[in-house]
């Protein structure tokens, strides 16, 4: 509980859902700064940096871990990052730093997962009939290979350009148009292979 209260202190609740498409979208500049200032113990600037890459952190943790986990997993995320960024050496590969995170806490989530942990079947509950087909796409997407599975969740799912992607994750511009290239071609064969529209 003390957790979720030292980030609420930093990034209120509900915030991440009121930002806004243009101003999270474009690649930021100044990174650096504002980590200098949160390492200062500025709140503010830690909230922007939350602005800036809650969009990359969310669409990481999709890729990988069940819907229903990924907004707390979003908090533990950056409530680490906020916890572990005097460790951080270099303030300007904190896109980079912030995404290795991601992806150590989503794989941390299943290692943690009881083993005798059994999803509910998907006819439990009525299905939502506009997201239906939405959720079989994102099974399809999730059963590709890692990188080509975050980038299109990145690009698909977050909305996020491949210059975002690439600044956001630290990958270089080529590798996330390959990424997204190679991901959209095994996505397309296997969508048409399933019948999956």
């Amino acid at each position: 509980m003390a957790d979720a209260l030292e980030l609420a202190l930093v990034v209120p609740i509900g915030f991440e859902r009121g930002l806004s498409a243009t101003h999270a979208s474009t690649p930021q500049s100044g990174d650096g700064a504002l980590v200098d200032a949160a390492r200062q113990g500025d709140r503010s600037a830690f909230a922007e940096l939350y602005q800036r890459y809650a969009r990359m952190v969310h669409g990481l943790l999709l890729a990988a871990a069940p819907r229903a986990d990924v907004d707390d997993l979003v908090q533990d995320v950056f409530l680490a990052a906020m916890r572990r960024l005097e460790s951080l050496r270099d303030a300007a590969a904190f896109p980079g730093w912030l995404a290795a995170i991601a992806r150590h806490r989503a794989a941390d989530h299943f290692r943690r997962r009881p083993q005798d942990w059994l999803p509910l079947p998907d006819d439990v509950a009525a299905p939502d009939t506009d997201d239906t087909e939405a959720r079989a796409v994102l099974d399809v997407i999730r059963s590709l290979p890692e990188a080509y599975r975050e980038t299109l969740v990145l690009r698909l799912v977050e909305g996020m350009t491949g210059i975002e992607i690439a600044h956001r994750t630290g990958l270089t511009p080529a590798s996330v148009r390959v990424n997204l290239h190679r991901g959209m071609k095994l996505l397309r064969a296997r969508l048409e292979g399933s019948g999956t529209p």
